[in-house]
C-alpha cells in the first residue's frame, strides 16, 4: 500500500444500514471513513424487519450485539396461515433448539433501531466522518486511490469505495449500469399502537397470511407496544419503482375472499407508506479496481425472504474479514471479498422470487403449497434452514 493510499479514508457511498455496517468492519481494520450521505440527515425510513441468527453473528462482529439485542423482540415461532381458510401450513418454533443449533435468536426489530444501533457503533468509534445531502455523482479512479464527486461540486479522495447507495444506486449505474427489473408486486407498510391491534392476532411471532397474489405479515415490535403490519398484492397498475404514500382504498380493493381475520389486518393503519418493488438480475462482478459494490447495490431482492439488511451486514463483516486476511491489500481483499459473496446473495435473490410465488400460488398451486410442509419436524425445518442461518464470521470467507 503506497503512502497516499495508507492516509486516505475510505469513502462510503450511502448511510444506511449497509453504508454503516460497512463503516464499522472497516474501523475495526484501522481505516478512517467518510460516509456521503444524500438524505439532509442519518437516518432510516421503513419499519419493521425481521433478523435471522445470521443478523446477529453480524452485529457481534461489528460490535454492536448488545444494543441491537436490547431493541429486539424475540419471537418465539415463524407460523404461516392460509389467508383464505386460516390453514395453518408451516410453523417452526425459534426457541431454544433454535438458539442451540444457530448460535443466535430469530427476533423483530423496527428498522430504526438496527440503523441506530449501527450509527452509535460507528459514532463512538471516532473514526467516521458523516457528509449529508451528498449525492454521488461519478467516480474516478488511478493507482492511488478513488476520487468522488458529489453534486454540489465537493471532491471526496478515498483509498476505495464502498458502494452501499442502495437499491438506485448511481456507483452501480456508472460501473454495471444494468436495468432494474420491475416486479409489479406492491407492499404497503406501516405500524400500529398494541391498543388498536386486534387482541386474537397479539402472537409473539413472526407471522404471514398467504392469499392468491397476496399476502399479509404481522408482528410485535419495540417491546410489543407496537405492530408491524406489511400487506403485498400484485398491482393492477403498471408500475414504477419507487416509494409513495399508500390509499386505504387501494389496499382494501386487494383483498376480496381471504378470512375476516386476516382481512382485519389491512383496516387497522391510519396511514401506509407504499413501495413497487423491483429487483435486478444477479451479476457476478461488482467490484472495480477500488470500487465495490455492498448491500441493495450489490443484490436488490424482493422482501420474501425477509434478508436485505442482513444480507448488506454480511457482506460488510466479509469484506472487513477479507480484508483482515490479505493485511488490507485492496486489490486481494475486493477479489476475494466479492468471490464470497457473489453465490450466497443471488441465491437470496433467486430464492426469495421463488418464495413470492410460493406464498401468492392460487388454484391447484395452493393446493401443493399448503401440503408442502404437513408434518414436517422442527429439525428438518432447521436442516433447510442451515445453508441461510449457519453463515457466521468465521465461514463467511470462500477459501482462500
Amino acid at each position: 500500500m503506497s503512502v497516499e493510499s495508507a492516509s486516505l479514508p475510505v469513502v462510503v457511498a450511502g448511510g444506511g444500514i449497509g453504508g454503516l455496517a460497512a463503516a464499522l468492519a472497516l474501523v475495526r481494520q484501522g481505516f478512517r471513513v467518510t460516509v456521503l450521505e444524500q438524505a439532509p440527515e442519518i437516518g432510516e425510513i421503513g419499519a419493521g424487519i425481521q433478523l435471522g441468527p445470521n443478523a446477529f453473528h453480524a452485529f457481534d462482529a461489528l460490535g454492536v450485539g448488545a444494543q441491537a439485542r436490547s431493541r429486539a423482540v424475540y419471537t418465539d415461532c415463524m407460523v404461516m396461515h392460509d389467508a383464505i381458510d386460516e390453514y395453518q401450513v408451516g410453523k417452526i418454533p425459534t426457541g431454544e433448539a433454535f438458539r442451540q443449533r444457530f448460535g443466535n435468536p430469530y427476533a423483530v426489530i423496527h428498522r430504526a433501531d438496527v440503523h441506530l444501533s449501527l450509527l452509535e457503533g460507528a459514532q463512538a468509534s471516532g473514526r467516521v466522518e458523516f457528509l449529508t445531502s451528498t449525492r454521488v455523482e461519478r467516480i474516478e479512479q488511478d493507482a492511488e486511490g478513488v476520487t468522488v464527486f458529489d453534486q454540489k461540486g465537493g471532491v471526496h479522495r478515498g483509498a476505495a469505495l464502498i458502494g452501499a447507495d442502495g437499491v438506485k444506486s448511481v456507483v452501480r449505474e456508472q460501473y454495471v449500469g444494468d436495468p432494474a427489473r420491475v416486479t409489479g408486486h406492491v407492499v404497503y407498510r406501516a405500524v400500529v399502537d398494541k391498543k388498536d391491534f386486534p387482541l386474537e392476532l397479539q402472537w409473539n411471532a413472526a407471522s404471514i397470511w398467504v392469499g392468491p397474489n397476496c399476502h399479509l405479515v404481522h408482528y410485535p415490535l419495540r417491546g410489543g407496544e407496537q405492530y408491524n403490519v406489511v400487506v403485498t398484492f400484485h398491482s393492477r397498475e403498471q408500475e414504477q419503482w419507487g416509494v409513495t404514500e399508500g390509499s386505504k382504498e387501494e389496499v382494501q380493493s386487494y383483498f376480496q375472499g381471504i378470512s375476516p381475520k386476516a382481512r382485519q389486518l389491512i383496516d387497522l393503519p391510519k396511514s401506509w407508506k407504499r413501495w413497487a418493488t423491483a429487483d435486478r438480475e444477479p451479476i457476478a462482478q461488482w467490484t472495480y479496481g477500488r470500487a465495490t459494490l455492498l448491500g441493495d447495490a450489490a443484490h436488490p431482492t424482493t422482501q420474501y425472504m425477509a434478508q436485505g439488511a442482513c444480507m448488506a451486514m454480511e457482506d460488510a463483516v466479509t469484506l472487513g474479514e477479507a480484508l483482515r486476511v490479505h493485511h488490507n491489500d485492496w486489490a486481494k481483499a475486493l477479489e476475494l471479498y466479492q468471490r464470497s459473496r457473489i453465490a450466497r446473495t443471488a441465491r437470496i435473490v433467486l430464492s426469495s422470487r421463488e418464495m413470492g410465488r410460493i406464498y401468492h400460488a392460487k388454484g391447484v398451486e395452493r393446493l401443493v403449497r399448503n401440503d408442502l410442509w404437513r408434518g414436517r419436524s422442527p429439525e428438518r425445518f432447521y436442516d433447510a434452514m442451515e445453508w441461510l442461518y449457519g453463515w457466521n464470521v468465521g465461514n463467511c470467507l470462500a477459501a482462500h
